[in-house]
C-alpha cells in the first residue's frame, strides 16, 4: 500500500485514480450508508470537488486500485463545514486561517484494507490517519477541521487522535452528525503510523502521466 496526493487534471494516472475514488465514495456511502448523496454514472460527487481539491489516496503498490481515499481544501475558502453544515458550528462562525485544512469524504474499501490486528482499525484506515496529518504538515497546516459522525468519532479516538467538538451533535439524515478538528502534530501522525509503515512522503506530483 502507498499513499499519493493527487488533484484533477495533472496526470493520466491520477485521473484515473480520481475516476476511481468517485465510484468507491458512492458504494461507500450512497450504498453501504445510506446517505444522501448525489451518484450519475456510479461516481459520487458533490460541489467541492469543483473547488480544486487535493485528495489523499492509499492505493495498492501498483496503483490499480484505490482502497481509501480523503478530500483536502483550505479551510480560507469555501468548506463543506462552513456552507453545507454550519448547524454544526451551534451559531459560532466558521474557523478559518490559513494553517487550517478540511478532510471531507474519508472512506475505505473494507473488502481491500488489510486488518490491523493490534487496533482492530484497517490499516487503510490508520495510514490515511498519519497521511493526513503528515501532508497537513508538510504543507503549513496545523490544524484538520472535518464533519463526521459519532461512529467515525469513536474510531478516531480509537485510534489516539484528540478530536476537539465545535458544537453539539445533529441529526442529519440518518446520521448523527458532529463536527471537530485533530491538531496536525507530528505526535498526532507518529501515534496512528502503522507500525511497519515508513514516514509518508506525499507531494502533489508522485505519479507518472
Amino acid at each position: 500500500m502507498r499513499l499519493v496526493a493527487v488533484r484533477s487534471g495533472e496526470n493520466r494516472v491520477g485521473n484515473r485514480l480520481i475516476d476511481q475514488m468517485h465510484t468507491l465514495r458512492a458504494r461507500v456511502f450512497s450504498e453501504r450508508l445510506e446517505w444522501n448523496v448525489t451518484v450519475k454514472s456510479g461516481r459520487e460527487t458533490d460541489e467541492y470537488d469543483a473547488l480544486d481539491p487535493t485528495y489523499l489516496l492509499a492505493v495498492t503498490d501498483d496503483l490499480r486500485d484505490v482502497i481509501g481515499c480523503a478530500r483536502l481544501l483550505p479551510g480560507t475558502g469555501p468548506t463543506m463545514l462552513g456552507r453545507t453544515f454550519p448547524i454544526l458550528l451551534d451559531g459560532n462562525p466558521m474557523p478559518s486561517h490559513p494553517g487550517l485544512i478540511e478532510s471531507s469524504r474519508f472512506c475505505v474499501d473494507t473488502e481491500l484494507g488489510m486488518r490491523n490486528a493490534a487496533r482492530g482499525l484497517h490499516k487503510a484506515t490508520m495510514t490515511l490517519f498519519a497521511g493526513i496529518l503528515e501532508w497537513s504538515l508538510t504543507n503549513g497546516y496545523s490544524e484538520v477541521a472535518t464533519v463526521t459522525d459519532l461512529r467515525f468519532e469513536k474510531i478516531l479516538r480509537r485510534a489516539g487522535l484528540p478530536f476537539n467538538r465545535l458544537g453539539a451533535q445533529h441529526p442529519i439524515g440518518n446520521t448523527i452528525a458532529i463536527a471537530g478538528i485533530i491538531p496536525a502534530t507530528l505526535e498526532n501522525a507518529v501515534r496512528v503510523r502503522p507500525e511497519d509503515c515508513e514516514p509518508f512522503f506525499v507531494d502533489h506530483a508522485p505519479l507518472a502521466a
